[in-house]
């Protein structure tokens, strides 16, 4: 998958964006929230470490903090997207979504066509910046949160009543439906041994713990107003 600059370093924290294919809201048309969640899951098994994030209905943001495990941050993000789309096009075709499917087939570029692509998911690139210190952190944490309350139509009258963000445990020291790792507790984190397994699997647990409770928090969300 395209990128838009080659990440040299092989770990760090960076603010990733990835978008879904011409803006389409599709974590809302498929109520795919979930995919992201699992894909955060997959990251947390392999050592690294979601620090904030919010999931919008066309887009999502997020700061993550990735360890050495021997494999490029692009290779990361670049098997994320995938393991996504593949859920998000199992999705369509479970929920009969012939006229979406067919428009995701019809965006495919030539050159991905002869490798056998079938769908397009996502937009090609995605969007990466090093977070490099303590305040510039905060900067894009404040950003992502807002994003709900910036959209048009807005989605979400404060930060923390959106139910798919981080900005609960930032704002009211209370996690969401997914538990994230404070960015202060990143100072106690080595990102560069990639031996984080163990504080990931006692975090694994308390995602586990929060997510059975999300059935009950998504059907809260969608009695919001939300873009269509």
């Amino acid at each position: 998958m395209a990128v838009r600059r080659a990440i040299a370093e092989p770990d760090g924290v960076y603010f990733i964006t990835i978008t879904c294919m011409r803006w389409l809201p599709l974590f809302k048309m498929l109520d795919a929230w979930q995919v992201v969640y699992n894909w955060f899951d997959q990251l947390k098994k392999e050592g690294h470490f979601v620090i904030g994030y919010v999931i919008m209905p066309d887009h999502l943001h997020a700061i993550i903090a990735f360890s050495n495990v021997g494999k490029s941050i692009n290779s990361i993000v670049g098997t994320g997207k995938r393991f996504m789309a593949y859920s998000l096009v199992k999705l369509v075709h479970q929920q009969g979504r012939k006229i979406l499917g067919y428009e995701m087939q019809q965006v495919v570029n030539s050159t991905d066509r002869k490798r056998n692509k079938i769908h397009e998911v996502f937009e090609p690139s995605f969007d990466s910046k090093e977070c490099s210190g303590e305040r510039f952190m905060e900067q894009k944490l404040n950003y992502i949160h807002l994003n709900p309350c910036r959209s048009n139509p807005r989605l979400s009258s404060s930060p923390e009543e959106y139910v798919h963000s981080s900005a609960r445990y930032y704002i009211k020291d209370e996690h969401g439906i997914y538990p994230v790792t404070s960015f202060m507790e990143l100072m106690d984190i080595d990102l560069t041994n990639g031996k984080n397994l163990e504080r990931v699997r006692n975090e694994d647990e308390q995602s586990i713990c929060f997510q059975q409770q999300a059935p009950n928090a998504a059907e809260s969300a969608h009695r919001k107003p939300g873009r269509a």
